[in-house]
């Protein structure tokens, strides 16, 4: 084989691999924007649940399956729930946020001092080990009121198609109760759990 012949063979061999692992990352990519991802914790807005560092699964198929790299539903499934923990999109700063589901269209949503007043009743809150939990419909979570549970919020009536996100520790989250409603469109996935903390693997479900 000609010195010519080889150096031919040769740039298409780079080519074909350069090739495939372009497919590979955009392949990869994809997937992360409309199958499954995962986020680093920034803040303590989540805490006692989720630690500042926590690395947490998210599952983006829960509630549909989206055109990827972007925000259009290919396929719609169930709605988020009350009490679920869920990655979306801050209407303020387009920033990536982990935030719990308070109220769903339709409901009428009040929280003083922290504590969540659902469609009339109020969510009962006790002390078990070292943290306080709140029942929040058929969740239960643990949750803060420290610095006197953050700003007052409604009561109000939950619009179609709205979300209200609130941080488990209710006195230090910037929030739904500042920013107000967030559309279906821009709740990317459920959190399904923490999967390291601390340096070392751990799985804590949410």
């Amino acid at each position: 084989m000609g010195m010519e012949k080889k150096k031919h063979v040769r740039k298409r061999k780079i080519f074909r691999e350069i090739g495939t692992m372009v497919v590979f990352i955009v392949l990869v990519c994809a997937a992360r924007s409309s199958v499954a991802d995962h986020v680093q914790i920034p803040s303590g807005s989540m805490l006692p649940t989720i630690e500042i560092g926590d690395r947490v699964l998210v599952n983006k198929l829960s509630f549909g399956l989206r055109v990827p790299f972007s925000d259009i539903y290919l396929v719609e499934f169930e709605g988020p729930r009350n009490g679920d923990v869920v990655v979306c999109v801050s209407p303020e700063d387009d920033e990536l946020l982990i935030k719990r589901v308070i109220a769903i269209p339709g409901d009428v949503v009040e929280i003083r001092m922290g504590r969540v007043r659902l469609n009339g009743k109020m969510m009962s809150v006790f002390v078990e080990g070292r943290h306080l939990w709140e029942r929040l419909l058929a969740t239960t979570h643990p949750v803060s009121y420290q610095h006197g549970g953050g700003p007052d919020f409604g009561p109000v009536t939950i619009p179609d198609d709205m979300y209200l996100m609130v941080g488990d520790n209710r006195g230090n989250s910037q929030d739904g109760r500042a920013f107000g409603f967030i559309p279906r469109s821009k709740v990317y996935g459920r959190a399904l759990g923490i999967f390291w903390r601390q340096s070392r693997p751990v799985w804590k479900a949410l």
